[in-house]
């Protein structure tokens, strides 16, 4: 469930439903699509976050991935674990934790206006005995986890550390570490104090190897939490950071949402001016509903953040988002590396591009002249005028598929070319990615004009000639972070690009299950039968004019559905990796690849006259996403970020 799909189409819907019900679904929807053979390869597809060295932290002794955590609270059952370690994250909350399961019936509320999300005020989980079981049963994530122990309310101080002391005896075979929060409302502020100390010491001896981190709720009195930190301190008592929550107290609820991104930023600059980051973590775990949230936080101290309800109302994509925020942060104080020369890798893929370029402006030109080639008219052995009395429509039907053909060539050649200069000349992966699959499945497909027995030597030349090119540029395997100023707001324009770019992912979807059943009614029935209806006749009557004449037709038909397909494969992965705000080449890109793809397939089929609305239908509906998407994408591709911090939604 990525932005582009989220932002258009599930949060509309799921917003109309109770929240329970909407995050029941939504988690168990991406449990069951992760646990099915393929699913978890299918969320890396979507997403695709890489892994970048330069994200990586030593931290709490653990090597984290990403300085992103996701919160307890997005997933308290478990459900979703495995698809949503897969999103970003560096590490998991897991909690509240409190020995007895602790339920509510009051609802969960969905404040939109002000993004909140309120909940009972009560630590709501399944138990500690659930809980445990549950680490036992599918432990199905490599993340780290830290458990959040909270004593059952109501309890007397006594009991919150003997119960605390339970927890750590069962949850520390599954720990990376311990967040405790110890805020019972009903104590003074002494024995809450006193409690604190006394279950860090506690822990420190019971998880001897695991880091502890005092949790504190954004409203906490600040005055109160230095005083403790001190007191802690001052005891000799070593614990290794604080975690500063998500949630303020409102009535009898606990609000979670973007008001407490304020509170926590003040803790966040006042713990950091006592205790120094070499020594003491400090996790924001409130407030981040957009990537500028993030490098707020970590410009006021914090050394990770974790996420909550910024994924319900920004989206599953939030997570990658602030790591490429962070990223580009970190790469734009470094001096940029040189680009590899023109013959290094990229150069060899814009030769490609420009040969499929010219293959295809030539093969319009035949297609739209001669049709047939003289190999063609030796394999058939017979002359032009003899294949025209064969049937009036035969020539321009076959001329209708080398057309769409060269069309396609055209669209490849414009990728190709774009995506090397600039993707593969500053290294970015998603743009090898995408070339790689896409000429491996266009190369492939040579062997689809075998599917009938005809050899194609025109095209097998230019699949040798091409072939190396490919394999030239595909050698420089080096891979560099994107070094453009990415989005960190949810405003208006980043948005409308999420409709934007589920009109171009959809698009590229539809194209490529169109090049898939075009190849393959190519190498089986040859023709669909609006196919037969125009040419009004059938394959056994034009096999017994010419039995060569099927092989020939199976050969155009299968070509044109593998060339498709790679250049679906090439647009789809552009469509889902690619967009960046500010890439003005991507837009262009788009609108070069798509205009003589389309340009080829109606005028062809205005020309011949063959326009029945259903055979059309598929393009019709490719358009129209395609142009929605190029109009939505505009302000988003093709205005500059603004430098403002101000222009958020």
């Amino acid at each position: 469930m990525p932005d582009w799909s989220y932002q258009t189409l599930f949060r509309p819907l799921l917003f109309k439903l109770p929240a329970r019900i909407a995050r029941s679904a939504t988690l168990h929807a991406m449990g069951g699509l992760s646990r099915i053979p393929g699913g978890s390869l299918v969320i890396r597809t979507l997403g695709h976050m890489e892994v970048s060295p330069l994200l990586e932290q030593k931290r709490l002794g653990l090597d984290l991935k990403y300085p992103i955590g996701l919160g307890g609270g997005v997933d308290p059952h478990g459900t979703a674990q495995r698809a949503l370690a897969q999103f970003g994250f560096g590490f998991t909350e897991i909690g509240p934790v409190t020995m007895e399961p602790v339920r509510s019936d009051q609802p969960i509320v969905l404040d939109r206006a002000q993004e909140a999300i309120v909940y009972p005020d009560a630590p709501v989980n399944d138990g500690l005995a659930a809980i445990v079981e549950r680490m036992r049963r599918k432990r199905d994530h490599p993340l780290p986890s830290f458990f959040r122990l909270c004593p059952m309310p109501g309890c007397t101080p006594g009991e919150a550390l003997v119960q605390i002391r339970s927890m750590l005896k069962a949850l520390n075979p599954f720990a990376a570490g311990f967040y405790l929060d110890i805020s019972e409302d009903s104590w003074p502020s002494d024995i809450i104090d006193a409690c604190t100390m006394e279950a860090v010491r506690l822990t420190k001896s019971e998880a001897a190897d695991k880091p502890v981190l005092l949790y504190i709720q954004p409203d906490t009195n600040e005055e109160a939490i230095m005083a403790r930190l001190a007191n802690i301190n001052e005891a000799g008592i070593v614990f290794e950071g604080v975690v500063i929550g998500d949630a303020i107290t409102v009535g009898d609820s606990q609000v979670v949402g973007r008001a407490v991104r304020s509170s926590v930023l003040q803790k966040l600059k006042r713990i950091r001016s006592v205790y120094p980051a070499e020594s003491f973590t400090l996790i924001a775990a409130g407030g981040v509903h957009e990537p500028q949230d993030a490098l707020d936080l970590t410009e006021a101290g914090a050394d990770l953040v974790q996420l909550h309800s910024g994924i319900v109302f920004s989206g599953p994509g939030l997570p990658k988002r602030v790591n490429e925020a962070i990223l580009y942060r970190i790469v734009s104080r470094l001096p940029a590396p040189p680009l590899p020369s023109f013959w290094q890798g990229w150069g060899w893929m814009c030769l490609l591009g420009i040969g499929m370029i010219i293959g295809g402006i030539i093969a319009w030109i035949i297609a739209a002249t001669t049709v047939v080639l003289p190999y063609d008219l030796s394999f058939l052995c017979t002359d032009a005028e003899t294949l025209a009395s064969i049937n009036e429509r035969l020539l321009p039907f076959m001329s209708h598929d080398r057309i769409t053909l060269a069309g396609t060539m055209l669209s490849i050649g414009v990728l190709y070319y774009q995506l090397g200069r600039y993707g593969l000349r500053e290294r970015l992966h998603w743009a090898r990615t995408a070339l790689m699959v896409s000429g491996i499945v266009g190369f492939s497909s040579f062997f689809l004009y075998l599917g009938y027995g005809y050899f194609d030597p025109l095209h097998a030349t230019a699949a040798a000639i091409l072939l190396p090119m490919f394999m030239l540029a595909m050698r420089d395997r080096k891979e560099e972070p994107y070094r453009r100023k990415t989005n960190v707001a949810n405003n208006p324009t980043w948005r409308m690009a999420q409709r934007g770019q589920f009109m171009l992912v959809v698009l590229g979807f539809a194209l490529v299950i169109g090049g898939i059943t075009i190849s393959t009614v190519g190498v089986t029935k040859v023709f669909v039968p609006e196919d037969l209806e125009f040419l009004m006749t059938s394959p056994a009557a034009l096999d017994s004019a010419n039995p060569n004449l099927l092989p020939l037709i199976a050969h155009d038909r299968a070509g044109f559905g593998g060339a498709l397909l790679s250049n679906a494969i090439a647009l789809l992965a552009t469509a889902l990796w690619g967009i960046q705000q500010g890439a003005r080449w991507l837009w262009w890109t788009f609108l070069g690849a798509g205009t003589p793809a389309f340009a080829a397939a109606f005028s062809v089929h205005l020309y011949i006259g063959y326009m029945d609305f259903w055979h059309l239908s598929p393009a019709i509906f490719a358009l129209v996403l395609y142009v929605l998407g190029l109009l939505l994408l505009y302000p988003y591709l093709m205005r500059p970020i603004s430098a403002s911090k101000t222009d958020r939604a």
